[in-house]
C-alpha cells in the first residue's frame, strides 16, 4: 500500500506499508477500557446514556471515574482518525475518486450505527463518528496538513474550554489523528521508544494535578466538566505512550498475543459486547447501578476472554472479522477476500 495523493505540505510518499502491530495493540487495549466503562450504560436497556458517563455520586468506587471514564475513548477517536488517513493514502492508489471510497466507508459506518442504536443500544458512538467523519475528517483531506493540526488544536480546546461532553471532544482528536500521520509520525511510532517515553512523562507531569483537581470536585461542581475531560484527555495519553514504550521492550511478544486479536476485529467485538452484555444483564439480575465493581470486572473480564478467543480462532483462518469484511465490501464497492489462502 502506497501513499496518497499528497497535499500541500504533506510527506513524500513512501514505496509501502506494512501492517502496524502498536495501532492494533493500543485499539486492543482501548477496546478493553471502553467495554469496562460500557457495562453499566449498556445494562440500562433502552436508556439513551452516553458510552462513558461519570461515576454517580454514592457508594461507588473512586477509580472507574479517575482511570476509567472517560479515559479510552479519546484513544479509540484519535485512531480512527489515524485510520482514515491511512486508508485515503491506499484509496489514492487504487481508486480515481479516493474521497468517494472514504464517503462510502463513512455511510456504511452510519448505517451500522444506525442498526445498533435502534435495535440494542442507544448510547452507540459509531453514528457519531460516521456523521463527524463525513462533516469534520472527509473535508479536511483538501487542507493541508499544518491546517489540520491548527484546527485540531482549536477544537479541542474549545471543547475544554466550552466544557462540552464525550462528543464534542470527538471532531479535534479525529483531526489530532489525521494529522499525525499526514506528519508521519505514525509510520515511527514503532522506530523509538524516546518520543513516547517524553511525551508520557511530560503528559503525566499533567494528568495528576488533573485528577487531584477532579477528585475534589463532585458531579454537580462547575467545573466537574472541565476537570473530568482534561484528566480524561491526559491520561488516555499517558496509556498510548506506556504501550508504545513497552512494544519496544521484551512485553512486546505477550502485548501482542493478548491485545493484537481484540484490535484487528474491533468493529466486530464493540458490536458483539453490547449483546453479550445484554445477555450477562439478564444472567446477574438486578439494577445495573447497584452492581458492585467486582461484578463489573467480571463481567466486562469474561466477555474480553470470550471474544479473544473468537478473535485469535477467527483470524488463523480469515483476513478480518466479519463485521470489518462487510465494512471494506461496501468502502471498495467490491466484495474482498475473506479467508485466508491455504
Amino acid at each position: 500500500m502506497s501513499s496518497r495523493t499528497p497535499g500541500p505540505g504533506d510527506r513524500p510518499a513512501g514505496p509501502g506499508r506494512t501492517r502496524i502491530a502498536a495501532l492494533d495493540v493500543v485499539r486492543g487495549f482501548a477496546l478493553c477500557g471502553i467495554l469496562l466503562a460500557n457495562v453499566k450504560p449498556i445494562a440500562h436497556v433502552g436508556d439513551a446514556l452516553a458510552p462513558a458517563a461519570p461515576v454517580p455520586e454514592g457508594d461507588t468506587a473512586v477509580w472507574p471515574g479517575l482511570f476509567v471514564d472517560q479515559r479510552f475513548f479519546p484513544i479509540f477517536s484519535l485512531l480512527f482518525g489515524v485510520g482514515f488517513s491511512l486508508l485515503l493514502e491506499s484509496a489514492a492508489v487504487r481508486a480515481a475518486r479516493p474521497r468517494l471510497v472514504l464517503a462510502r466507508r463513512l455511510l456504511a459506518l452510519l448505517a451500522i450505527g444506525l442498526v445498533h442504536f435502534l435495535l440494542l443500544w442507544r448510547g452507540d458512538i459509531l453514528t457519531a463518528y460516521a456523521v463527524v467523519g463525513l462533516l469534520v475528517l472527509l473535508p479536511s483531506t483538501w487542507l493541508p496538513r499544518w491546517a489540520v493540526a491548527c484546527l485540531a488544536a482549536v477544537l479541542l480546546a474549545a471543547s475544554l474550554l466550552a466544557s462540552g461532553g464525550w462528543h464534542t471532544l470527538v471532531p479535534g482528536l479525529f483531526l489530532l489523528g489525521s494529522a499525525l500521520t499526514r506528519y508521519g509520525v505514525i509510520d515511527r511510532v514503532e522506530r523509538s521508544a524516546r518520543g513516547p517515553a517524553v511525551l508520557g512523562l511530560v503528559l503525566a507531569a499533567g494528568a495528576v494535578p488533573a485528577l487531584w483537581w477532579q477528585s475534589g470536585l463532585n458531579l454537580h461542581d462547575p467545573g466537574f466538566s472541565l476537570a473530568f475531560s482534561t484528566a480524561g484527555l491526559l491520561v488516555a495519553g499517558v496509556y498510548v505512550c506506556v504501550l508504545l514504550v513497552l512494544m519496544r521492550t521484551p512485553l512486546r511478544p505477550a502485548l501482542r498475543a493478548v491485545f493484537e486479536p481484540l484490535g484487528r476485529m474491533a468493529l466486530t467485538n464493540y458490536l458483539t459486547a453490547t449483546v453479550l452484555v445484554l445477555a450477562a444483564a439478564r444472567v446477574v439480575g438486578g439494577v445495573p447501578d447497584r452492581w458492585s465493581e467486582a461484578t463489573v470486572v467480571t463481567i466486562a473480564g469474561v466477555i474480553l476472554a470470550v471474544q479473544w478467543l473468537w478473535s485469535v480462532l477467527w483470524l488463523r483462518r480469515h483476513r478480518q472479522g466479519p463485521v470489518e469484511w462487510l465494512w471494506r465490501w461496501a468502502t471498495w464497492a467490491g466484495r474482498p477476500p475473506l479467508r485466508r489462502a491455504a
